[in-house]
């Protein structure tokens, strides 16, 4: 079918100096790092610092940081325009110094107008950060737009709704809009958009004819993935790039990626944004890249330091219950460093490195959530550079890799801060907490809730309640 489809033998200038494999004929990221990732086992000794275009946006961040603090937590909001992929023009720090650009709103810290999870999440965040949304879009999303919020609710028991409106059982996929969501933003640097597309075209062209309910399904959501790329494509001319195309060098490769990221960030809005596992895909560009003289070892970490600093300025319109709950403004911009294949040999490359340096680059900071999926066979030269840069910033999670490679394999990632999932291929709805002891008080209560002085739940619903969350 795939050789039909690409016409056989396929000739991709940007593919040039890349060790032939499956992924060539089919979609298949993973083959092509496997085919081409190169190991690394030094020191940190070739890492460099930061430019002085580094150095001055990021004193411009710092500098917008301020004001956003003084401001009460949001600089700006946007209140009409509902975020989509294409929803708004190019966002820039400085143009000119920028080596990798993209911002979900039409400039930097302005937040983004996202009704589609649930209009009334929405409108209290726009409210309690002294905002109103346009009353039109109130009113669309309202009564003539059903949102995810309100969908999740339809679904719920009258046992379950009865647990969710008296906080007996916190943080399900109705208040953490559409859960943890990893995209593999990988792809539209290998392929293109153009080659993504015409793949789903061809699983469209070869679904099963029976329409039936499942059938139905799956060809409108083929429909909708389309439509999406599409407008993908449209988000890079934006800027100014063909992303149609593969990625030509390291460069395009992080920008291709942000890009794919970015789309997802200004469509979905879930609750955790991650970025999947991308340093040692990106690191096969950069050995390229340097191997031939494209670029230089400061240039490809300038590229980095851009990019992180990009993923650092996600941003949300959360409202403060949220913001208090989760310690600030957290977006859960995760990246999977390191871990071992099922090969056997690990997957620490020097772009792992240069990631991590981006906390001495920039400094420390909470997002991107940069994880390492520690193994004991990590070299040890990493091992100590993972040390080293944990003592200085704090700022690196550690995941047990010898654990979930057994379950998901060598091409998983760390959605959130906790959740394992084979990247491009899962999704998983919001994780919920049960509060244990306000069930337990309700049960010496008789079902009555102290502070709204009335009956909440029945004893039949505390004791099933009660006994579901002690096993």
């Amino acid at each position: 079918m795939w050789q039909f489809y690409l016409g056989g033998n396929m000739m991709i200038q940007e593919w040039n100096g890349f060790k032939k494999g499956v992924w060539e004929t089919e979609i298949n990221v993973r083959d092509f790092i496997q085919k081409n990732y190169t190991p690394y086992d030094g020191d940190d000794s070739f890492l460099a610092g930061p430019t002085k275009a580094t150095s001055e946006l990021w004193e411009q961040v710092l500098d917008l940081s301020k004001k956003e603090r003084e401001a009460g937590g949001v600089l700006d909001m946007d209140t009409k325009t509902i975020s989509t992929i294409t929803s708004h023009g190019a966002g820039y720090l400085d143009k000119d110094k920028e080596k990798i650009v993209g911002f979900q709103t039409d400039k930097p810290f302005k937040r983004s107008l996202q009704p589609y999870g649930g209009i009334r999440m929405a409108k209290k965040a726009c409210e309690d950060n002294g905002y109103k949304v346009d009353p039109e879009v109130e009113e669309f999303f309202t009564t003539h737009r059903k949102t995810h919020n309100a969908g999740v609710f339809d679904a719920y028991t009258p046992e379950m709704r009865a647990c969710r409106t008296a906080h007996i059982i916190t943080g399900l996929p109705d208040a953490y809009g559409r859960g943890r969501i990893v995209g593999d933003y990988r792809r539209v640097a290998l392929y293109g958009v153009n080659r993504l597309i015409e793949d789903k075209e061809v699983e469209k062209a070869f679904c099963r004819q029976t329409m039936t309910e499942d059938v139905i399904r799956n060809r409108e959501e083929i429909s909708e993935q389309i439509r999406a790329l599409k407008e993908l494509i449209k988000l890079g001319e934006i800027y100014g790039f063909d992303i149609s195309r593969p990625a030509a060098n390291v460069q395009e490769a992080i920008q291709w990626t942000y890009l794919a990221y970015l789309a997802a960030v200004k469509e979905q809005n879930g609750a955790a944004m991650s970025l999947g596992r991308t340093s040692t895909f990106i690191d096969i560009y950069a050995e390229r890249d340097l191997a031939n003289g494209t670029f230089t070892e400061e240039e490809i970490q300038e590229f980095v330091d851009h990019f992180i600093m990009k993923l650092r300025l996600v941003k949300f319109a959360r409202t403060p219950e949220y913001n208090e709950l989760f310690s600030g403004d957290p977006t859960w911009v995760t990246e999977s460093i390191g871990g071992v294949g099922i090969d056997g040999r690990h997957m620490v490359t020097k772009m792992s490195f240069r990631y991590l340096h981006t906390l001495q680059n920039l400094g420390t900071a909470p997002e991107p959530n940069l994880t390492v999926l520690w193994s004991t066979r990590l070299p040890m030269n990493f091992k100590r550079f993972c040390a080293k840069t944990s003592i200085e910033s704090s700022s690196i999670q550690y995941e047990n890799d010898d654990l979930m490679r057994v379950y998901h394999g060598d091409d998983y990632t760390i959605a959130c801060c906790v959740s394992s999932m084979r990247i491009g291929k899962e999704m998983q709805f919001f994780g919920a907490r049960a509060n244990l002891a306000k069930c337990l008080l309700y049960a010496i209560n008789g079902g009555i809730d102290e502070v709204r002085s009335r009956l909440v739940l029945s004893l039949d619903q505390l004791l099933l309640n009660t006994l579901i969350m002690m096993k």
